[in-house]
């Protein structure tokens, strides 16, 4: 009877385990998205100019780019679920203080919630690692779609919540720090019962920041990260503006906003087809090409139809490069702790990346009077990402590169490393 209890128990904590990772992914983007439909609503509120009320979007991005090389040293030195939890309580305290009425709490609370996001989204390709050596890719796919699905969601209903339902938007903003309370409850009790949850025993060791930065694969892997966010943000930021030019309402716009990210769920499944394959590479520059062909859809086109085609291709291929991504962190890498300090390295750079790509799509927008030019870089970018996505998904780790620096090194000590691997 007492082993059928503690299969009954182990079971238990894998289902609320699984539980535990969708709940955190559930706030990865919602406190972001949520925003932007009441953008104009809050700046009348508080008497903010645009470009100020810009800033909440970027400024959580900027976060993330600062955050990511420190959440791997934090999850290496206080473990990576209690790093994860005080991710969530910092979410949820930003998300708090940014419904007070107050420009200072406003900007404040926004960058804590970017601060917090970044340690999970960090942390958390490590610990799917670590917890499901076996499912890396199932696990990112599984996180992929709840996070899509909230944030999808998120941007729709913070409207209704805070006129039909009378929430106001501070209200509206501050419902969703109920799953970052959700996730902080959860992982408290795996901090607890941590051999009951995983039993297998984890030694981290000293991260080495030099070696991963001197890894051209995980350069690559990186770079891909960076170009697919910076993609994904400009999408978020100007998609509308775009399809107005096309003549399309203010109202059909922003549906068709909510349309790419919904279309795109399904190709969040990705990396379970990624995994298939000893190489990913081909189904990346595939999926890059397709962001090229909606690029050049939206550059060249004229028809409501090729909009819609155009946004379609956009709304997938966006929707299956970032699991696919995120995926790479775990397939590139040997072990949680590679995971977590190859993550690191590729969400700093990459949110680097996002932060500035809206900006340098508005202004180009603003010196050519039109979106030409903006439109031939997402296109250039596109490509781009092919050819990073390419090397990012041969099937190879980084462990691999560490054994030949060390072999290249003992042969020939005087070789300088970087020079020669960058």
């Amino acid at each position: 009877m007492g082993i059928y209890q503690f299969e009954d128990l182990k079971r238990y904590n894998q289902i609320l385990l699984v539980t535990g990772i969708i709940v955190i992914a559930f706030n990865l983007r919602a406190a972001i998205t949520s925003v932007g439909p009441l953008a104009n609503v809050i700046g009348d509120d508080l008497g903010l100019a645009s470009w100020s009320v810009g800033i909440l979007t970027s400024l959580p991005l900027i976060a993330f780019a600062v955050m990511s090389p420190v959440a791997p040293k934090l999850g290496n030195k206080f473990s990576n679920e209690i790093v994860l939890i005080a991710g969530m309580v910092v979410l949820l305290i930003g998300i708090l203080a940014r419904s007070v009425p107050m420009a200072v709490f406003l900007y404040g609370g926004t960058l804590l919630i970017g601060l917090g996001i970044a340690v999970s989204n960090v942390l958390l390709p490590g610990i799917i690692k670590e917890r499901f050596p076996r499912r890396v890719p199932l696990m990112t796919s599984v996180y992929s779609v709840a996070m899509g699905l909230v944030a999808a969601l998120a941007s729709g209903v913070s409207i209704p919540l805070a006129d039909k339902a009378g929430f106001g938007w501070e209200w509206s903003l501050a419902v969703w720090g109920i799953p970052a309370l959700a996730g902080v409850i959860i992982w408290v009790y795996f901090v607890k019962r941590r051999r009951a949850a995983n039993e297998v025993s984890v030694h981290y060791v000293a991260a080495s920041d030099v070696r991963m930065w001197k890894s051209r694969l995980a350069w690559e892997v990186a770079i891909f990260l960076g170009l697919q966010a910076l993609l994904y943000y400009v999408i978020i930021a100007w998609l509308p503006a775009i399809l107005q030019d096309y003549g399309a309402s203010s109202g059909t716009a922003g549906w068709m906003l909510s349309y790419a990210q919904f279309i795109g769920l399904p190709a969040s499944l990705l990396p379970v087809l990624a995994g298939k394959f000893r190489s990913q590479s081909g189904l990346t520059v595939g999926i890059c090409l397709l962001a090229a062909a909606g690029s050049a859809g939206l550059l060249f086109g004229q028809s409501n139809l090729i909009m819609i085609a155009s946004v379609t291709l956009l709304g997938i291929s966006t929707g299956g490069l970032f699991p696919l991504a995120l995926s790479f962190l775990g397939m590139r890498t040997s072990d949680a702790q590679q995971a977590a300090e190859l993550s690191g390295m590729a969400q700093a750079l990459g949110y680097f990346l996002a932060a500035l790509g809206p900006i340098i799509i508005g202004y180009l927008n603003d010196i050519t009077s039109g979106w030409q030019m903006p439109l031939t870089m997402l296109l250039v970018i596109s490509v781009l990402m092919a050819i990073v996505g390419y090397g990012a998904g041969r099937n190879r780790t980084v462990e691999d590169e560490f054994r030949d620096m060390s072999e290249r090194e003992e042969e020939d000590p005087e070789v300088d490393m970087s020079s020669k691997d960058l």
